[in-house]
């Protein structure tokens, strides 16, 4: 912030939206002077039952910011509370202070297990905070407040705070938190402001080399705090010829990688042809990334599919990536979450055969005997440990309760 003592030019600052189509947002302009004190101007349709509570809130984050002279005109388009404090700490950087105002964190620190289901991801664009309140209620396996892409160049700096404050403030009811970092080296720079809010897991795009997957986790344990931590998974995107071509090289680089994904729009750029709904153009690609990922023990997650109205071709991509061997992929309207998860379930007949299999080994293991017989038929290993893992699935995918048949083994 300017220090104190002598005139200095008036500086500005802002951020956020404004106008009739904004909506759970606000704009802010900070001007930081050097004297007069604050003046607060909140203009807004509940001015009358939240005027005087965002007033407030702007003073606390000032104080925070320790800014003591400023002019503050702040926009408000119902907003809640940990968005107007993103802005306003936006704007206030954008004028040239240097401080942090954190709000006061109302959720929930918790950790994520490795093999956890991630049949689902939704994107959320990072500077949308519309777009953040409700969507745990889909019941995606994973929420991801994107920062690459989705945000413009010129709003990365404010959505860092803001998607910094979600991670403190927003309940996404059960779906895992991740975060989508800009390409290397400027997704350093998100590092700094998310790691602390311990996001669940992190999504690095554009990776071609396993040294780049290296590079995010040693910044992840530099910047967690000591004590108890919760692990921050990584998710490495592939995009191009060369990181598909050193997939595997990606997923083993790093302890903290449990799944690899592929960005298609961009691969398939990279290799000059069309993205086609079918998909036939990068059936390489996806097969040696699954093979890759399963060879590594990861997940593998597959592309997004871009049609938001096209449930047909969904759900048919949805199935040709199952029967690949993905075990998820990613979408961008929440009427895609429920095809998706049934793309990647087990259907009834799978579930009982695999029932079945694994009742028939439990009872040869009971009996120790080292052959599993199903009717006349002799079970390999193999197939066991495949039905093994189809019982798990669907337990964790809430198919089977506890009292069916069959304990399951994990991955």
């Amino acid at each position: 912030m300017p220090k104190k003592g002598g005139k200095k030019p008036v500086q500005r600052g802002e951020a956020g939206r404004r106008g009739d189509d904004v909506r759970s947002d606000t704009y802010v302009a900070v001007e930081i002077r050097n004297s007069g004190g604050l003046q607060i101007n909140v203009r807004s349709k509940v001015a009358a039952f939240y005027g005087k509570s965002i007033e407030e809130a702007a003073v606390s984050v000032l104080g925070d910011l320790q800014i003591e002279d400023a002019v503050v005109e702040i926009d408000d388009k119902g907003a809640l509370p940990f968005v107007v404090s993103a802005r306003i700490e936006a704007a206030a950087r954008r004028a040239g202070c240097d401080g942090v105002a954190l709000p006061d964190r109302s959720v929930a620190v918790q950790a994520t297990e490795r093999d956890r289901l991630r049949r689902s991801r939704l994107y959320l664009p990072g500077n949308e905070p519309k777009f953040f309140i409700n969507a745990g209620l889909h019941r995606p396996d994973g929420v991801i407040l994107d920062l690459e892409d989705s945000v413009h160049p010129d709003e990365k700096d404010a959505a860092r705070i803001l998607v910094r404050n979600a991670l403190r403030c927003v309940d996404f009811h059960g779906a895992e938190r991740m975060v989508r970092i800009n390409q290397l080296p400027l997704g350093l720079q998100d590092l700094q402001e998310v790691v602390p809010e311990a996001p669940n897991l992190i999504l690095i795009p554009k990776v071609e080399r396993a040294d780049q997957v290296r590079e995010v986790q040693d910044r992840i344990a530099q910047l967690q705090q000591t004590g108890d931590r919760c692990p921050i998974w990584l998710m490495p995107i592939v995009e191009s010829a060369l990181g598909v071509e050193n997939a595997f090289e990606i997923a083993t680089a790093a302890e903290t990688v449990v799944a690899i994904t592929i960005g298609l729009e961009d691969y398939t750029a990279d290799i000059g042809v069309p993205k086609t709904a079918d998909g036939s153009e990068s059936h390489y690609a996806r097969t040696r990334l699954v093979n890759a990922a399963h060879a590594a023990r990861v997940q593998a997650i597959d592309s997004v599919f871009g049609d938001v109205g096209d449930e047909a071709g969904l759900r048919a991509w949805g199935a040709r990536s199952s029967s690949l061997g993905f075990e998820g992929m990613g979408c961008i309207h929440p009427r895609q979450i429920q095809p998706i998860h049934e793309a990647f379930a087990p259907t009834a007949s799978e579930i009982e055969k695999a029932l079945k299999i694994v009742a028939a080994f439990e009872e040869a293991q009971a009996r120790g005997l080292s052959v599993v017989s199903l009717g006349t038929r002799m079970v390999d290993p193999p197939v066991v440990l495949r039905a093994q893992r189809r019982v798990a699935q669907a337990r964790r995918a809430g198919l089977l309760n506890s009292e069916q048949t069959g304990s399951g083994g994990s991955q």
